[in-house]
């Protein structure tokens, strides 16, 4: 029997194009138009992200942050965070804009990045770093658990999203000195159901790293679990 041609929906690839006229897909870095093979982050973009490379390394700064205070396996951020930077602008698309989708391809891009380094070969699960309900419901979503979401799916490792739980709504980071940062997050976090990670070496998540003061608070109730070993790894850290 002869296989029936199907001949090209002309008119859908018109309306996709006029659309997209009206519409366009605008780089999350710099807000030029993507063209049609670009998605999120245009190629220039990609090429120009500013990698720590720190997976490749001992004794970077990410690790410095938790000397002599927490017991971390191993830490990595994946990019320089800089003010009026591409990498500002990306992080801001997820965090104040929105944009889910934007947070999970860069999950990926972090997922990617980790899969290479033998350092982060023995992982158990993953955490992000957990948002109080009630900012959850004013943003809609938790950026780290989608960035980790992004992770997940490169590494193939399952998220756990009952343990760590935030039970205190705290005031933003921003502007606040190291001390007062940490007083901020001290005694935030919990843990619920610590079967689920005993004995697991679990790999903390989340956006920009700064004094390091939140996520050593999330690390801290980890390690109250019998035999957990913590490992942490963030988009970017903050470099002035």
């Amino acid at each position: 029997m002869a296989q029936k041609y199907c001949k090209p929906n002309y008119f859908n690839t018109l309306l996709t194009d006029f659309i997209a006229l009206l519409y366009p897909e605008i780089c999350i870095g710099c807000g030029n138009v993507l063209k049609q093979s670009e998605h999120l982050i245009c190629i220039a973009c990609s090429l120009d992200m500013p990698r720590t490379y720190y997976e490749k390394h001992r004794n970077t700064p990410i690790e410095k942050l938790f000397w002599y205070k927490t017991d971390i396996h191993e830490a990595t951020s994946a990019y320089f965070f800089t003010k009026k930077s591409r990498i500002q602008q990306m992080v801001h698309s997820f965090k104040y804009r929105g944009n889910k989708d934007a947070a999970f391809v860069l999950g990926e891009k972090m997922g990617i990045i980790l899969k290479e380094s033998p350092r982060f070969n023995q992982l158990d699960c993953i955490i992000p770093v957990p948002l109080h309900p009630k900012k959850m419901k004013i943003r809609g979503y938790n950026q780290a658990e989608i960035l980790a979401q992004g992770v997940s799916s490169v590494l193939d490792i399952p998220l756990e999203l009952n343990t760590l739980k935030r039970k205190n709504h705290n005031n933003t980071q921003t502007n606040k000195g190291l001390f007062n940062r940490w007083t901020n997050v001290n005694s935030i976090f919990c843990i619920e159901n610590p079967q689920k990670i005993a004995n697991k070496h679990v790999l903390l998540i989340d956006d920009v790293i700064t004094s390091g003061s939140t996520i050593e608070a999330c690390a801290q109730q980890v390690l109250t679990v019998t035999n957990t070993k913590v490992s942490i790894a963030t988009l970017a850290i903050a470099t002035g």
